[in-house]
Parts: C-alpha cells; structure tokens; sequence
C-alpha cells in the first residue's frame, strides 16, 4: 500500500462503519481520513460498493486534488472533503463522512435545521443542528463540489459555529456531512447525527415541536460530557 498504509487502513475501517451502522446503502456513502502532516488524506474510490472495498482501493489525496497513491478515482465528493480539511483541519478535523442517512437527508431535504428537542441531542452539541442555505445555481454549475464544502465553511462563519463543538451539518437539499478528531470519530457523530435527526421528526410528528428543550438542561448535558468540568465516562490513567 506505498507509505500511506495506515491512512488507507483508516479509511477503509471507517468506510465500512457506514455500512455497518446502516448510514448508507450501495455506494451512497464515503468516509475519510486526515493526516495534517503530509496534508493528505484517504478517501473511497468513487462508485465502489462496501462489499468491494480494502484498505489498497483507498485513494490518498492532497488538498490540491491531486492523487498522490492509488489507482482508482477517489469519492466525486473528495473535493468537498478538501475543502473541510483546508479550513477545519487546523481546528482538530481529521475525519469526515458523508451520507444519504434517511432522517438527516430528510431534514436537509426539508432545508431545516434540527432542533434541540432533547438531551440526547445536548449530548453531543448546544445548539441546533445547522442545515445550509440551497447552493445557488453558478455555484452548481461552477466546481460543485468545491462549492459544497465552501457553502459548508461559511455557514459556520456566519453562525459563529466551532466545527469541533458542532460535529455535523446539513447541506440543503442534498445531505448529512459529519466530522471529528479520527475517521472513526467522524463515523460516530454522522451515526449520532441520524439517530439525533430520527427522534427529532418524531417528536415533531407527535406536536409540541415549538417546545425547545430549556437552556439550563442544554447546558448540563453539554457540560457534563465537554470542557474542563466534564465527569461522564471513566478516567484516563
């Protein structure tokens, strides 16, 4: 696997978390992984289904899109993925993963944000769940994947939003967009992000969804899980 084996090993395990969580079927999905480092990262080759993939079909990428190991095309969306790390990486980004999950799809189809109905949801961020504006149509027609991840750095910007206190977006119309400190990172908060997107149109199903869970409730669970007060889990020796 040339001097990239263990990126490519990364991304392939990641890879096949979103098979194995259900995130995706056929090929409606890809995870990659980050080396600052070098400045590249591994990524699924495009159109190849998870039954098909090993750690030597990873693709390694520089943040200039160029192949630098590998022989098969990498994932139609590793520009966005570029552009993530371009402007995320220094903040701690070094996975993302991109899927057509059914209840986050369907809120970024929607074009709403999720709202922070719960604790489940207060977890993991503190705010609602950030769903883009539609990409207008130069943008489409100009480097559509590039402009993705561009839709996706300015919104952050122009909410004020930390990318490694808020793991997730939506792009509206299109999906969900997860990252983290690891590949596998990025896997869990697009797998939280489902589920988080699943109890949300739930309880919007069931009335009362102008009801948000109050800001003390937020905060405990936030700051119980992040930050210097944190307690939950179990020491590290």
């Amino acid at each position: 696997m040339g001097g990239y084996g263990e990126l490519r090993e990364e991304a392939f395990r990641a890879n096949m978390e979103i098979k194995a969580r259900s995130l995706a079927i056929y090929t409606w999905g890809n995870v990659s992984a980050f080396d600052p480092v070098r400045a590249v990262f591994a990524i699924k080759p495009s159109g190849v289904v998870y039954e098909e993939l090993s750690p030597d079909r990873m693709v390694v990428v520089d943040l200039e899109y160029r192949v630098v190991e590998g022989e098969l095309k990498p994932s139609s969306d590793m520009k966005t993925h570029a552009i993530l790390y371009r402007s995320f990486g220094a903040a701690g980004v070094r996975g993302i993963t991109h899927t057509h999950s059914t209840y986050a799809t369907s809120w970024a189809q929607a074009r709403l944000d999720i709202p922070l109905f719960g604790t489940t949801h207060a977890d993991h961020l503190a705010v609602p769940v950030p769903c883009t504006e539609y990409l207008d149509e130069k943008a489409v027609r100009g480097d559509y994947e590039e402009n993705t991840g561009k839709l996706i750095v300015d919104t952050f910007k122009a909410r004020g939003l930390a990318p490694m206190e808020v793991g997730m977006v939506l792009v509206g119309g299109h999906g969900p967009f997860a990252w983290g400190g690891s590949a596998a990172a990025s896997v869990y908060n697009a797998t939280v992000l489902e589920e988080v997107a699943r109890m949300a149109a739930i309880t919007v199903s069931l009335g009362n969804s102008d009801r948000m869970l109050p800001p003390w409730i937020v905060r405990k669970h936030w700051e119980r899980k992040h930050g210097t007060s944190a307690y939950y889990g179990q020491e590290r020796t």
